[in-house]
């Protein structure tokens, strides 16, 4: 395995390559080798789907939940006639 040294590297590319490890919990070195690989083509990127959608609260209310949502929502079931005159 070869020993590389890369110069030129500012102060905004190092923080930002220490945050992505940071976030990553990995070394700036792996950051790096992973980058290096993706964008030469030795590698594919690898996709994570972050979701951030409401699914994990799916099926969680009790039937009394769903009563309460309910008469707490009925206002907004009235049509105020006097507004679409």
């Amino acid at each position: 395995m070869t020993t590389m040294t890369l110069r030129g590297v500012d102060e905004t590319i190092a923080g930002a390559l220490k945050e992505k490890a940071r976030r990553e919990d990995t070394s700036v070195n792996a950051v790096m080798l992973r980058i290096l690989k993706e964008s030469l083509g030795i590698e594919k990127k690898k996709r994570s789907i972050v979701y951030s959608d409401l699914d994990h609260l799916a099926g969680t209310w009790s039937a009394q939940d769903s009563d309460d949502f309910l008469a707490a929502t009925a206002v907004f079931e009235a049509v105020d006639e006097d507004m679409w005159k």
